[in-house]
């Protein structure tokens, strides 16, 4: 599995807790790098664009309350970023909803949880039917 994952510098030090204790994963890590102050659509960006070129299978993304790396991934067609903050949310983000970003509020969600989240969404499995037409109501607009 192959994940995008980049943070603001709220998020900065979850990111890389996360990274260490999901080793199975393949992370391309797009920042940032530090916890100097920064901007979070920078990062957002880079994580669609890694996934839209196909670089990577899903991506995950992680600032203060999630909200503002939501807005931003959401802006670009095909993308559904999903703010999660318990594992049930992060299973039903991905089966109903097919989230491919996985969006988490760093000041609200413990590293324990958060890691429970990847690992619930990634074993998630997508359905279809009334779930698929609701994103081509979505992508139509």
């Amino acid at each position: 599995m192959r994940i995008a994952i980049g943070a603001d510098h709220r998020g900065f030090q979850l990111k890389d807790f996360l990274k260490n204790e999901l080793p199975k994963i393949t992370w391309m890590d797009v920042g940032c790098f530090s916890e100097k102050t920064c901007d979070y659509p920078e990062f957002a960006h880079l994580v669609v664009q890694a996934l839209k070129e196909k670089k990577v299978d899903y991506g995950v993304l992680l600032c203060g309350t999630g909200i503002g790396m939501s807005i931003a991934a959401n802006r670009h067609q095909g993308i559904y970023a999903g703010l999660v903050w318990q594992e049930n949310v992060a299973q039903r983000a991905k089966e109903e909803d097919h989230v491919n970003i996985l969006v988490l509020p760093a000041d609200y969600v413990a590293p324990g949880d958060a890691v429970r989240c990847i690992q619930r969404w990634m074993t998630a499995t997508s359905k279809e039917g009334r779930y698929i037409e609701r994103l081509s109501q979505i992508d139509r607009r």
